[in-house]
C-alpha cells in the first residue's frame, strides 16, 4: 500500500483479519541538512527540486531545509532566485514544471499550513500565493523562513509546494530537528566532510539517506521508512521477499532404514 499513514493504518487494520502480509509506504516529513562547507550551488539546486517537483505531491519530497546559522542567509538567497525561475501551469506544456494541486479542497489544506506558520512567528520569504486558473488549482511554490520544531508546518506532511526552513549550529542540534518528526522515510545531507555525512546518515532515523544529492532512486536499492512511514520496502532484494513466500520442499533420497519404530 501506498498512501497516508492514516489509512495505511486502517488497511493494515484490515488485513489483520485474514492475517495478510502487508508493505507499507507511507507520509514523509524529509529533511535536507545542509552545512557551512557544501557545495551551496548544488545543494540550493537540489533544495529546489525536493520541495516543489511533482508540486510538493511527493512522499519522500525535501519539505524540510536544515540549514546551517552561518549560510541561512546566502543559500537561502540562492533557493529563493532558483524558486523564481520555477515555471507553474499546465502539467501538458513542456515548460511546466509544477502543476496543479490535486484538488481545491487541498490546496486550502497546504494555504492553511502556510497561513497557520504565518501566524505562529514564520515569515513567508517567498511565494505563498494561489494562481487563478481555469485548468486547475495552483499555489506559487512557497518558502518559509523562521520555522521553529514546535509548529505544525515542521511536523507534520503538508503534501504541497512549500519548503520549511529550520537553522542549526550544531550536528546534533540538526540531528535532533532531522529526526523530531512521526515519520523516517527519507533525507538528505550536503557536506564536503565524509565524516560529517557518515555521521549524518547514521544518526537520521530515515529509511534512505542520500549525502550530496536528494530523490535519485535505483531499482537495485530497498526504499520504505521508519516509524509512521511504514514497514517494509520497495525495489531491491527486499521487495521481493515482501512480495513472494518462502516454501520448503524436502526430499530423501537412498534406502531408508531404522525409521522410528523399526
Amino acid at each position: 500500500f501506498t498512501g497516508s499513514t492514516r489509512v495505511g493504518k486502517m488497511t493494515m487494520a484490515s488485513a489483520a483479519q485474514s492475517l495478510k502480509k502487508v508493505s507499507m509506504e507511507l507520509g514523509g516529513k524529509n529533511g535536507q541538512i545542509v552545512f557551512q562547507d557544501a557545495d551551496l550551488e548544488a545543494a540550493a539546486d537540489a533544495a529546489v527540486f525536493g520541495g516543489f517537483f511533482n508540486a510538493g505531491e511527493c512522499c519522500n519530497a525535501g519539505s524540510r531545509l536544515i540549514v546551517h546559522e552561518a549560510i541561512a542567509d546566502d543559500f537561502l538567497s540562492a533557493v529563493k532566485a532558483l524558486a523564481a525561475r520555477v515555471t507553474v501551469g499546465d502539467p501538458l506544456d513542456d515548460q511546466t514544471k509544477v502543476g496543479a494541486m490535486i484538488s481545491s479542497d487541498h490546496l486550502a489544506k497546504v494555504a492553511g499550513y502556510v497561513a497557520a506558520a504565518a501566524t505562529e512567528g514564520s515569515s513567508i520569504y517567498s511565494g505563498g500565493k494561489q494562481l487563478a486558473s481555469n485548468i486547475g488549482q495552483y499555489l506559487d511554490p512557497t518558502i518559509i523562513r523562521g520555522v521553529t520544531e514546535d509548529m505544525a508546518i515542521a511536523r507534520e506532511e503538508v503534501f504541497g509546494p512549500v519548503l520549511s526552513v529550520l537553522t542549526f549550529e550544531s550536528i546534533e542540534k540538526a540531528l535532533h530537528i532531522a529526526n523530531n518528526t512521526p515519520y523516517g522515510l527519507s533525507a538528505g545531507v550536503w557536506s564536503a566532510s565524509i565524516d560529517t555525512c557518515m555521521s549524518v546518515a547514521r544518526g537520521v532515523r530515515s529509511g534512505t539517506v542520500w549525502v550530496n544529492t536528494f530523490m535519485e532512486g535505483y531499482p537495485e536499492l530497498p526504499f520504505g521508512g521508519y516509524k509512521q512511514s511504514g514497514l517494509g520496502r520497495e525495489l531491491g532484494k527486499r521487495a521481493v521477499e515482501d512480495y513472494t513466500e518462502e516454501k520448503t520442499i524436502q526430499f530423501h533420497r537412498g534406502q531408508r532404514t531404522g525409521w522410528w519404530v523399526g
